[in-house]
Parts: C-alpha cells; sequence; structure tokens
C-alpha cells in the first residue's frame, strides 16, 4: 500500500558528495516526519538526520554541517545531501516516514510508519 524507494547510494572517495533521495508512493495524503538513519556493519542503527513537515531539522553530531536533509512535502520526497564524506559514513542507508496518512486497499484513511531497503554508501579511496 504505502512503499519507500530509496537511491543514491554508491562508491564514493572520502572528500567526495553524494545525494541520497526517497520517495514515498502509494495513496498519501500527508507524513508527519521524514528521516535518514544508517547502520555500519556490527553497529546499531543511528539517526543521520530528521526534518518535519513544517520543515524543523535536527542532526547527529558526527555530520552537522556536512549533510544537508530536505523534503517537498508535495513530491513525498526527502532528499540527503552528504559532503565531505568520510570513511566512517560507509554503511547502509535507511529513509523512514513518520505517520504516512493514505488510503488503504478498503477506502479506510490509516496512519502507519515505513522503511525504505536501504541503500549502502562506501566511502573509501
Amino acid at each position: 500500500q504505502v512503499q519507500l524507494v530509496e537511491s543514491g547510494g554508491g562508491l564514493v572517495q572520502p572528500g567526495g558528495s553524494l545525494r541520497l533521495s526517497c520517495t514515498a508512493s502509494g495513496r498519501i495524503f500527508s507524513i508527519n516526519a521524514m528521516g535518514w538513519y544508517r547502520q555500519a556493519p556490527g553497529k546499531q542503527r543511528e539517526l543521520v538526520a530528521h526534518i518535519t513537515s513544517g520543515f524543523s531539522t535536527r542532526y547527529a553530531d558526527s555530520v552537522k554541517g556536512r549533510f544537508t536533509i530536505s523534503r517537498d512535502n508535495a513530491k513525498n520526497t526527502v532528499w540527503l545531501q552528504m559532503n565531505s564524506l568520510k570513511p566512517e559514513d560507509t554503511a547502509v542507508y535507511y529513509c523512514n516516514a513518520e505517520r504516512i496518512l493514505h488510503l488503504t486497499d478498503r477506502e479506510t484513511p490509516t496512519t502507519l510508519d515505513a522503511w525504505g531497503q536501504g541503500t549502502l554508501v562506501t566511502v573509501s579511496s
């Protein structure tokens, strides 16, 4: 019913940039907040950046000044611009959407949270 599809991951050298994109599909009326999380091998998933429907943002200390999160409410899309990438940024990045108000197959308005499938970002020379 609702899917989050991510794109934009890949291999980049230290100091380089990547832009991740995530679009929610389905019969969606609104999405409260969206965010990017990451999980490195052997580590727990952690919040990278978060943005509300009113465009308030917050970032993990480790990415402040280097990463920028943005969204387009009309397109149900969130982006993560990642600059000055470091090897320690290597991880699978996951998109998250909170309180997605949508219509089910039974024409019932329902809210749910959803995750994307993840996209791998590798920072290495």
